[in-house]
């Protein structure tokens, strides 16, 4: 028996939110919740979010123990890019691809 939960279109590069998401695959819930909290990285707020929901997904939809759950599974995928431009020199422009990030945490429970 596994939970998910899914935030959909982040403001967050997906490459930076993989860094917070690398952290607690794994680990308990308990656990993941701390170092979330105590990690100083703008994703980590979504990430806590995310897991929060997954666990509250767990409890109330699949009567899972919250004290045996762990991270059975968390990863970013890249969302849709936010196009913009910027202008440049000699009536150029850049564009600036604004990334976003679909994050998903599966929580399974230990025996």
């Amino acid at each position: 028996m596994e939970a998910k939960a899914t935030a959909r279109t982040v403001r967050i590069a997906p490459r930076k939110a993989r860094l917070v998401v690398d952290l607690i695959r794994g680990k308990n819930l308990s656990e993941a919740a701390a170092i979330l909290r105590l990690t100083p990285k703008a994703a980590s707020a979504v990430v806590e979010k995310v897991l929060k929901s997954a666990a509250a997904n767990a409890v109330n939809n699949f009567n899972m123990d919250q004290e045996n759950l762990f991270v059975k599974e968390a990863f970013v995928n890249e969302g849709p890019r936010l196009k913009r431009y910027r202008p440049r020199a000699r009536g150029r422009a850049d564009m600036i691809l604004k990334r976003t990030s679909h994050i998903t945490i599966v929580l399974g429970e230990r025996n």
